[in-house]
């Protein structure tokens, strides 16, 4: 799977450990950065993460601040993402099956030893389709 991922100056090592994951498992990952602990505005890396995805250029995207709230928040700004705070494995799960989520936010801060976890259920979930895909489909409607 291909992977987007970025963070600001509050998740760089976080970042890394993700990243470590991920390649682990054999996924092909793009890092938008942030690469150093100097500050950042989050919101500018949530675009460049979202507008590859939403262009096909990668297959789901991962972004990271302190709380992750931050991230979401300017994740969801961009038509055709559904950015989702995950803190544990049955939020990233549910992100999945019943909301197709095509980002994964995490906070540094706040996930801690669950991480490949969160990380790996995001990535392997399937939507469920169903009785979901018209919720999925009245949030696509909000896009335009």
């Amino acid at each position: 799977m291909r992977i987007a991922i970025g963070c600001d100056h509050r998740g760089i090592e976080f970042k890394q450990a993700v990243i470590q994951v991920l390649n682990e498992v054999g996924h092909n990952v793009k890092d938008f950065g942030s690469y150093t602990t100097d500050a950042v505005d989050y919101p500018d890396i949530a675009k460049e993460v979202s507008e590859s995805v939403v262009k096909g250029e990668y297959d789901r995207g991962i972004l990271i601040c302190g709380t992750g709230i931050g991230m979401c928040i300017s994740a969801n700004k961009v038509k055709g993402i559904r950015a989702a705070q995950c803190y544990d494995v049955f939020c990233a799960t549910r992100a999945r099956q019943h909301n197709d989520a095509n980002i994964l936010c995490m906070g540094s801060e706040v996930v801690k030893k669950d991480m490949p976890d969160i990380v790996n259920t995001f990535l392997a979930m399937e939507f469920e389709g169903g009785r979901h895909q018209r919720r999925v489909d009245k949030i696509k409607a909000m896009d335009s």
